[in-house]
C-alpha cells in the first residue's frame, strides 16, 4: 500500500499543470481523519478523551510541518531525491537526543549516520546535475519536514504515557492538523485550485480519491506488520519499500539517471537498514539482561530463604538435644534414691 501511495504521489506531480505539492499532505491528513474517526467510533468503540486539549498543539505543528514541507519540497526537488531525505530521520534524531539529554551513541551508530550523510551528498549531486529544475530550497524543505518529524513520536509518546489510545492520539492530531490545514490552504488558493483542477482532470479526481484513502490503509498495514511478525520484519520491509519506490520510479516515469543515485541509495538505505537492526538487538539484549538480573535476585532470596529455614531447623534440634541432659539430670537422683531404697531393703530382709 505504501508502494502505491508513493506512485500516486509521482503520478500526481507529473499531470500537466499539477503545482500544489502542499494539498498532498492534505489529502493524506484528511483519509486519516476520516477512517481514524470511523475506526475510533463503530469497531474500537471509544467514547471518552484521556488525554487533554493542550497536549496536542505540539503535535498539530510537527504533523503539519511535517506534512506541508515534505510534499511543498516537490516542487523543487524530483520524487527519488525527497524519497531518500525523508528517510533521514536518524540524523536529526541523533542530535536532538545529544542536545537535549546529552546521549551518546554506539560507534556503529556514527557510522551510519556517516554513511547516511555521505548518501545524501551523492543525491543532491546527482539531482543537481541531471535535474535542470533543482533548487536548493527543496532540500531545506524536505530537511525541515524530517526534523518535525523527528520530534513527533517523542511528542505522542508522552501521550500514550497518559493513557491515550493510539486511534484517539491519531484523531485528535489529524483532526486538528487537518483544521489548521485548511484554513491555510483555503487563503493561499490552493484548495480552490485543485478543486477546479480535479473537475476538469478525471484522471486527476480519481488519483486523489484512491490516494486519500490508501494513507490510512498503508499506515494500518504497517501498524499489523510490527504487530504480527516483530520490529525486525518491519524494518527490512521498511527498507525494501524505500528501494522498491526507488526503482519504480525510475521505470514508471522516466528521469535522467546517473550512478550516484546508486551510491547514495546503497549508502543511506544500508545505513538505515543497519542501524535499526542495531537498535532492536541492543533492544533485545538489554531485557534479556533484566530478566537475568531478576532471575538472580529470585533465586538469591530462594537462597537466603533455605539458608534461614536451615537455621530454624538447627536451632530447634539444639533446643531439644540441650532438654534431653537437662531431664537426664533431673531424673538421675531420684534413681539413686530408688536405688539405695532397694538396697537397705535388701540388707533387713
Amino acid at each position: 500500500f505504501f508502494g502505491i501511495h508513493n506512485i500516486l504521489q509521482e503520478a500526481m506531480m507529473k499531470v500537466p499543470g499539477f503545482k500544489y505539492g502542499v494539498m498532498l499532505g492534505y489529502m493524506e491528513v484528511v483519509g486519516v481523519t476520516v477512517c481514524s474517526y470511523f475506526e475510533r467510533t463503530f469497531i474500537a468503540r471509544e467514547t471518552e478523551r484521556v488525554a487533554p486539549l493542550k497536549a496536542y498543539p505540539l503535535l498539530t505543528f510537527c504533523l503539519l510541518s511535517s506534512s506541508a514541507l515534505s510534499n511543498m519540497s516537490l516542487n523543487y526537488i524530483n520524487f527519488p531525491t525527497k524519497v531518500v531525505f525523508r528517510s533521514c530521520k536518524l540524523i536529526p534524531t541523533m542530535m536532538a537526543a545529544s542536545l537535549m539529554n546529552g546521549q551518546s551513541f554506539a560507534s556503529i551508530e556514527y557510522i551510519c549516520a556517516f554513511s547516511v550523510c555521505i548518501g545524501l551528498v551523492f543525491f543532491a549531486a546527482a539531482d543537481w546535475k541531471m535535474e535542470p529544475t533543482f533548487n536548493p530550497i527543496g532540500l531545506f524543505l524536505v530537511f525541515m519536514s524530517v526534523c518535525a518529524d523527528a520530534v513527533l513520536p517523542n511528542a505522542q509518546e508522552r501521550l500514550f504515557r497518559m493513557g491515550s489510545s493510539r486511534l484517539e492520539v491519531t484523531f485528535f492530531t489529524n483532526l486538528f492538523t487537518l483544521i489548521c490545514m485548511t484554513a491555510t490552504t483555503v487563503f493561499s488558493g490552493d484548495l480552490v485550485g485543485i478543486f477546479h483542477h480535479a473537475v476538469k482532470d478525471h484522471q486527476l479526481a480519481l488519483y486523489m480519491a484512491v490516494y486519500t484513502f490508501i494513507s490510512y490503509l498503508a499506515i494500518t498495514m504497517h501498524m499489523n506488520v510490527v504487530k504480527r511478525f516483530g520490529g525486525v520484519a518491519s524494518v527490512v520491509l521498511a527498507t525494501a519499500r524505500k528501494g522498491m519506490t526507488l526503482v519504480l520510479s525510475f521505470i514508471l516515469f522516466p528521469k535522467p539517471y546517473s550512478w550516484y543515485y546508486l551510491v547514495g541509495a546503497l549508502l543511506v538505505l544500508g545505513g538505515l537498514l543497519i542501524s535499526s537492526l542495531f537498535k532492536i538487538h541492543m533492544k533485545k539484549r538489554n531485557a534479556a539482561l533484566i530478566t537475568l538480573d531478576i532471575a538472580k535476585k529470585d533465586s538469591e532470596s530462594d537462597f537466603k530463604d533455605d539458608l534461614e529455614e536451615a537455621d530454624q531447623r538447627k536451632n530447634l534440634l539444639g533446643g531439644e538435644n540441650e532438654r534431653g541432659p537437662r531431664l537426664a539430670s533431673l531424673l538421675e537422683p531420684t534413681a539413686v534414691q530408688t536405688r539405695s531404697s532397694a538396697d537397705s531393703q535388701e540388707d533387713k530382709t
